[in-house]
């Protein structure tokens, strides 16, 4: 498959801004020529990334970077804080006086409300028996995530690489490999649709359904909406969403068909009334066709990523992880974990590692020895 150089429009430092495809690495937007009303043709897809520079990569992760300071909490207390927060706060810093790091106090986590309430899982659930640790990306591009940036082999070696550290480091929790696709990808242009979103051929996301099979895998279908609804979106993809091994993720950063905004311009958001239609639209596939409960991640890094939280409905048949998705140095990632996930408690929760962003100011990446102390413990791991 002839891979392109998106422009991925993301992520995330921590307060990330929207500009689609990406949730890689500095993401960025690809500007894509020639979307359709549904989905691109071959040829479009092609377009999709030619259209993206590395200097427009640049412009959408600039921003990105400013505002995941902004939305941690070592920039709370300025309104106006931007990128110097984040390359002077230095958290990481010295010793900590207390004895845990933020997001990693259980006394804290249990005044949030953890662990939730919620029915016995269901026969065939995956959480939280087993922890996920998930490739994320497109196959289109090699900006986008670990899922597109190596060739498929050595992507499924790596990934399996990855699963067995998280083994390891934690036995008695079995991994579960996942590949993560950006299925509809927002766009800094309207697109002949006129929605700021490209959708993947078929063709593509069956091939990647093939790879996760090949790897024993289950597959994410990740939808960035643009300007689309994603009341309007989600129907589409009924036909791989009913295969049991199959599941969804959506991203706030991305929504922005209240505001009118351009992807990559501004953070998005989800309210908990669209989280729950697409609570419910899962909760009816499994009852019609008789599937194993559903996984479904969120995205979230910044305070107004999602509003309502308390009003998000739990259902046997689907089970939410509250995914932290931004990047940036260890504590300012823990900051935003315990910020934007531990304080506002929903069911499961999750946690995002940027092989490139978060390690490009000389800072480590986090390891699964890392994220175990966190509390509650990351059950969705993704690789960026």
């Amino acid at each position: 498959m002839k891979r392109i150089p998106i422009l991925a429009g993301n992520r995330k430092g921590l307060t990330s801004f929207p500009v689609g495809l990406v949730v890689l690495a500095m993401t960025a937007t690809f500007s894509l020529s020639g979307c359709t009303e549904s989905q691109s043709s071959p040829a479009q897809a092609k377009a999709f990334a030619a259209a993206t520079t590395a200097k427009q990569a640049e412009t959408v992760a600039a921003p990105a970077a400013a505002a995941f300071a902004t939305a941690s909490s070592a920039a709370k207390t300025a309104a106006g804080a931007t990128s110097k927060t984040y390359t002077s706060a230095k958290a990481e810093a010295k010793s900590p006086k207390g004895k845990y790091l933020a997001g990693e106090d259980p006394a804290y986590a249990k005044r949030c409300g953890w662990p939730v309430k919620c029915a016995e899982p269901l026969p065939g659930s995956i959480l939280p028996r087993k922890r996920i640790v998930a490739y994320y990306g497109n196959p289109l591009s090699k900006r986008m995530g670990a899922l597109g940036e190596f060739q498929k082999d050595d992507m499924l070696r790596r990934l399996k690489g990855e699963a067995a550290r998280w083994e390891k480091a934690d036995p008695s929790t079995p991994v579960q490999p996942a590949l993560h696709l950006i299925a509809v990808v927002a766009q800094g242009e309207p697109g002949k649709a006129g929605k700021y979103r490209m959708v993947m051929p078929d063709k593509i996301i069956n091939e990647v359904y093939g790879w996760a099979k090949e790897a024993n895998a289950v597959l994410f279908i990740d939808i960035q909406t643009g300007h689309d609804d994603i009341r309007n979106i989600l129907p589409r993809f009924e036909w791989i969403l009913k295969n049991p091994d199959v599941h969804l993720g959506i991203d706030p950063e991305f929504n922005l068909i209240k505001s009118g905004k351009v992807p990559g311009k501004k953070i998005g958001t989800y309210d908990a009334e669209d989280i729950n239609y697409a609570s419910g639209y899962l909760r009816d596939l499994v009852k019609k066709y008789n599937l194993p409960p559903k996984l479904f991640t969120v995205h979230r890094f910044t305070r107004n990523g999602v509003t309502n939280f308390k009003k998000i409905a739990l259902r046997p048949e689907v089970q939410i992880v509250m995914h932290m998705d931004g990047w940036g140095a260890p504590w300012l990632k823990r900051d935003s974990y315990k910020d934007y996930i531990v304080s506002e408690p929903v069911q499961y929760t999750g946690f995002k590692l940027f092989y490139h962003n978060d390690t490009k100011k000389g800072d480590p990446l986090m390891t699964p020895q890392d994220l175990l102390k966190l509390e509650p413990k990351p059950l969705y791991v993704q690789y960026q």
